[in-house]
């Protein structure tokens, strides 16, 4: 099980994109989602890459197939986490099928079964692989200014990870008690560095 990619809701736009820019990364391409309601911004390194998520269509997002998903209450609801993690190419954890309309026919993501909106959104994707791998039409820039290579560790700040959900529980990802926050290593840590891009993001790089 690996980490595709991950995503951190942001304000309709995605201006927060523009700490991760000044910092030092290069922008990929963003994506509209037809029939979810949602939008991106992306940032990809070798191995998975960062999604800035916004809600794009309240009528979208509310459709029968989309509400099971909750991303509604997750990129509109301040109590709700503003992470989502997808691994690849499958998970030990149940999940329900979910087919969105921008999708092949065919293709589906698996969404995590009775995990609480407090925790990240977990869910899955088989036809997933790293960036470094994508095809040429989709290929992304993975040379940054900042000089960051690949994602090696998560770490999830939550307000209770008293009891975490099974799906929490088989992430492989550390947790602790506070406001939400997500850390994510490069290299190994390799140079003994950080960067902290609170307020803008609730998100820390270190590397």
């Amino acid at each position: 099980m690996q980490i595709d990619h991950l995503f951190i809701r942001v304000a309709s736009g995605g201006a927060e994109a523009e700490a991760l820019r000044a910092f030092g990364l290069s922008e990929g391409s963003g994506n509209v989602h037809p029939g979810q309601g949602t939008a991106n911004r992306r940032f990809c390194f070798a191995n998975a890459f960062i999604e800035l998520l916004w809600m794009a269509d309240e009528t979208e997002i509310a459709n029968q197939t989309t509400r099971p998903t909750m991303l509604r209450e997750r990129l509109s609801g301040a109590d709700a986490s503003p992470f989502g993690v997808c691994f690849r190419p499958a998970v030990p954890f149940a999940t329900w099928n979910y087919a969105p309309a921008y999708l092949p026919p065919g293709m589906q993501i698996g969404i995590a079964t009775d995990a609480p909106l407090t925790e990240p959104m977990w869910f899955c994707t088989s036809a997933g692989k790293a960036s470094e791998f994508f095809e040429d039409e989709r290929r992304q820039p993975l040379r940054h200014a900042a000089g960051l290579g690949a994602i090696t560790g998560l770490r999830c700040t939550l307000p209770s990870a008293s009891t975490l959900s099974p799906a929490a529980q088989a992430s492989g990802i550390t947790f602790a008690e506070g406001p939400q926050l997500l850390e994510i290593s490069f290299d190994h840590e390799a140079r003994g560095l950080h960067h902290d891009f609170r307020p803008a993001l609730p998100l820390i790089f270190k590397y």
